[in-house]
């Protein structure tokens, strides 16, 4: 989590911050040639001793077989069912409002039609680039678009492929970039200049793009290391990769462009991104959790998707502090996401056509939660709306209960969203207490009151 947030001082990118945060609830896709493999993204070719970067399957036992191995896959990728338009019905029913999009993984594998590099999805070598949509991302943004969705592109600013990042002539160590910057700046600036160059093919041959989400943290100044971050402590040499220049390239370009430099705090991480996590209280700037909808951030076959209750539930927590879920969802390598991606989808669409307007547009407001009721205000004040969480997808909402509110004068009407039970209520100590004919248990993943005001 950033110490260190500076608000961005262009009235362009405070107004589309301000438009993103009013969101709430956004696709993100891991995709690439590993998901032939159902393995993890990229990770396996990363020679660091951790859990997710295990290689496995029949190339494992050496590292230099493995890669090869790993880098022939854009041989055989051809995702023949890739269909963005299935995935943007199936975004909008859920309710999704923007999408962030794996344009280019640490793999360096790129999923757009760069001219920077031929380890890409449409060159020859790949089988999917005779196919007319072969340049996936700007299919996946144009789809997205004309659904109104806000465009993110995913960017990793290391490349484990680049010779300009991993230069052959050093075997790779770890994450890291495996030579000194400062020895060999020409190689340095080389990299640089391609990763510059990448940046502004996307940023001007894919139409409006409104969020550059660049992930890849250890690409960062040297200055900007904090130490007791445990994967900071592995940053030994400066990669500085001139973000002002990136950015301003990148905005005149975009005007307005919402600049998401990880974990890098400072003037070029516009919103923070904890993963796979949900904050305990609000934070004072804006943010938003990265979380996946199965276990894996890539495809992997039988992958254990989240229960719709429990995305459902996510979301109402996260919004409670103010914040955005941004739920990812791997494409296998056929090009279509598993069915019971889809399911989950459905059935969070559901949800959000009886409760969503206690989501869109809303702000944090005290005490945010209590127990197992979550809190939500409408933009102009005028309602707050009191989540009441089941323990699994059924909701019983006892006849009487007290909701716990700080703000009370004005109170005028209170209802059960997508009941037709009426509420009395009175104001006590504590807040409010709430009174119906008897019990409402026909109500799925979180209930929600609405308490309206003057």
């Amino acid at each position: 989590m950033s110490k260190k947030y500076i608000f961005p001082s262009d009235p362009a990118v405070q107004q589309k911050i301000k438009n993103w945060q009013d969101l709430k609830f956004g696709l993100f896709m891991h995709w690439g040639t590993y998901s032939e493999w159902g393995v993890v993204e990229s990770w396996s070719i990363c020679p660091e001793d951790e859990g997710w970067t295990q290689r496995k399957g029949p190339y494992s036992a050496t590292y230099a077989g493995y890669v090869k191995a790993y880098e022939n896959l854009q041989t055989t990728f051809n995702p023949v069912k890739f269909n963005p338009e299935k995935w943007v019905q199936a975004a909008k029913t859920a309710g999704m409002k923007y999408v962030i999009f794996t344009t280019k993984h640490h793999d360096g594998f790129a999923m757009f039609d760069t001219k920077q590099s031929d380890y890409k999805i449409t060159d020859p070598k790949t089988p999917f680039s005779k196919n007319p949509r072969a340049n996936v991302t700007k299919e996946i943004f144009n789809a997205f678009r004309k659904q109104n969705f806000m465009i993110g592109a995913y960017f990793s600013k290391p490349d484990w492929h680049s010779p300009y990042y991993w230069w052959p002539y050093f075997p790779p160590k770890d994450r890291n970039v495996n030579y000194d910057p400062a020895k060999h700046p020409d190689k340095w600036n080389q990299f640089k200049d391609f990763t510059y160059n990448q940046i502004q093919e996307l940023m001007t041959g894919y139409g409006n793009v409104d969020i550059l989400w660049l992930d890849g943290g250890w690409v960062r100044p040297l200055s900007t290391v904090d130490t007791t971050v445990d994967w900071q402590k592995g940053i030994k040499f400066n990669q500085d990769i001139d973000m002002p220049k990136i950015a301003t390239m990148a905005r005149q370009h975009q005007p307005g462009l919402i600049v998401v430099d990880r974990t890098v705090s400072g003037e070029y991480e516009n919103y923070t991104t904890p993963e796979q996590e949900v904050p305990a209280a609000p934070l004072d700037h804006p943010w938003e959790s990265c979380i996946t909808m199965g276990n894996s951030w890539s495809y992997v076959p039988n992958d254990q998707y989240k229960s719709v209750s429990t995305i459902v539930q996510l979301l109402v927590k996260i919004v409670s502090r103010g914040g955005n879920l941004l739920m990812n969802i791997g494409p296998g390598p056929d090009g279509d996401w598993d069915t019971e991606a889809y399911k989950r989808l459905q059935g969070i669409g559901e949800w959000i056509n009886i409760n969503g307007e206690a989501i869109y547009g809303s702000k944090a407001v005290a005490p945010y939660s209590d127990g197992n009721v979550y809190y939500s205000q409408s933009k102009n004040g005028k309602a707050i709306y009191a989540f009441v969480m089941g323990n699994g997808e059924q909701v019983n909402v006892p006849a009487a209960m007290d909701i716990k509110l700080d703000n009370v004068k004005g109170l005028k009407k209170v209802t059960l969203l997508g009941s037709k039970q009426s509420v009395k209520w009175k104001v006590n100590g504590s807040g409010v207490h709430l009174q119906m004919a008897s019990a409402v248990n026909n109500l799925k993943h979180a209930a929600v009151f609405k308490l309206a005001y003057n």
